[in-house]
Formats: structure tokens, sequence, C-alpha cells
């Protein structure tokens, strides 16, 4: 099964961490792990709407974050779903 985050899919067992931009980004240290993330190239955004969470995966080649425009709260209720 896979998570629809609203242009990309992800493997549930993949998923890390699921975080509000809103709420997560008024911490240093988030904006300073997003900012590293993207420099290193690890950083997808899934659709060209305003992002509002971002989903952290770890696989075996790494880590990836995903800005998704779909709400933490939304992301929740799918993966139960599943």
């Amino acid at each position: 099964m896979m998570l629809d985050l609203g242009g990309a899919h992800v493997r549930p067992r993949d998923i890390l961490g699921v975080f509000d931009l809103d709420n997560t980004t008024v911490q240093k240290a988030t904006r300073e792990y997003l900012a590293a993330a993207e420099k290193q190239g690890g950083v997808r955004t899934v659709s060209p709407e305003l992002p509002r969470t971002f989903v952290v995966t770890g696989q075996a080649g790494g880590r990836t974050v995903y800005l998704s425009p779909v709400s933490a709260g939304t992301l929740k209720a799918r993966s139960t779903k599943l």
C-alpha cells in the first residue's frame, strides 16, 4: 500500500515523521534541518501548491524530505485507512 502525499506516493513503513510546516519551522533547528536536506538534494516538492507539511522518509539509500500540500491531519487519516 502507498500513501498519497498529494503528488507523490510513499510506503507508510518508510515514513519517519510528518510535520506541520507552520508549527515546526518556528524552531531554528527545523529550519536548519530543512536547509541542510535541500543543500544535499534530499528535498522533493510534490505539488506546485503551497506546502503545508513535510514528510521525512528513510530508506536504504538515505533520507528524503517531501514537501506536501496535504495537511498533517489528512495524511494521518489517510494512513489509518491503509
